[in-house]
């Protein structure tokens, strides 16, 4: 494990870069348009429906590149067993959607992972604190876990189950078929290893989405996740226009804004670099 002195240095020029620009109005994935940046985010499986040469884990055109690193099974294990959230979050007890959506976070802020002191030897107290920039994050001592606010899904644990699982869809999916109360749920999204709040607010996405998108949902049962131009399939889309801001706001962590790649390919303008090392 390298010094924190070091880990700074290396990180600071990823979490600054913000979003990674490369247009690719119009231009199908991977498709040579004149030296413009095509190809996707991602790590595609057979549910994708792209290849390896339309999305892969690195976003960059010339001097600005990032490669989503592959985190090790001991490395997320950690996440577990050496850190612990001092403060847990609450459970949640109403329904995000029967509110307004929270604001839109400022462009550079960042939920930082702050470590408090070792204590007995045990796993290491953590909080989890909203800063205005990654470089107000560092000077207090924290590192950047996420772009954007600190929320339900912020924590060290749910991070385990982002970078161990690279498909949630389909799982999270399953969940809400193969369920017949919200206990039932909620309980299938623990299983996957999401820690109670966080799992709340996938489930209420979940009923969102089927109540607002299910026509659509319902016509792309046995589609891929992304269309041949690069786009999501209808009920992706959907899903992203009339749940994911709602979701965003209250979870804090998303996959896209805590820099992991996963089934589902993204262009790298939506993007946020982000190297985890605690």
């Amino acid at each position: 494990m390298p010094d924190s002195t070091s880990v700074r240095r290396f990180l600071a020029p990823l979490v600054l870069l913000g979003a990674v620009a490369c247009s690719r109005s119009g231009v199908t994935p991977g498709q040579d348009a004149g030296g413009v940046c095509t190809t996707l985010f991602g790590r595609p499986n057979a549910q994708t429906g792209l290849n390896a040469a339309q999305c892969g884990p690195t976003c960059g055109c010339g001097a600005a590149l990032y490669v989503a690193p592959d985190y090790s099974d001991s490395f997320i294990n950690s996440l577990l067993t050496n850190w612990t959230l001092q403060t847990p979050y609450p459970p949640l007890t109403t329904d995000p959607y029967a509110l307004p959506a929270p604001p839109v976070d400022p462009p550079d802020a960042v939920c930082g992972v702050l470590p408090l002191s070792a204590g007995d030897g045990g796993p290491r107290p953590y909080a989890l604190v909203s800063y205005a920039s990654a470089t107000d994050a560092y000077a207090a001592g924290a590192i950047p876990t996420n772009f954007g606010h600190c929320g339900l899904c912020s924590t060290l644990v749910n991070l385990a189950v982002y970078m161990r699982v690279n498909d949630l869809t389909a799982p999270v999916r399953a969940c809400g078929f193969n369920s017949s109360t919200a206990e039932e749920n909620i309980a299938c999204l623990q299983a996957l290893g999401f820690d109670l709040p966080c799992a709340q607010i996938y489930y209420f996405n979940t009923v969102h989405t089927r109540s607002v998108c299910l026509s659509p949902c319902l016509a792309a049962l046995t589609q891929p996740y992304n269309l041949p131009d690069g786009g999501l399939n209808d009920c992706l889309q959907c899903d992203e226009d009339q749940s994911g801001p709602v979701f965003a706001g209250v979870a804090g962590r998303t996959r896209r804004n805590s820099g992991l790649a996963n089934a589902i390919c993204r262009p790298c303008s939506e993007v946020r670099p982000l190297l985890h090392d605690y």
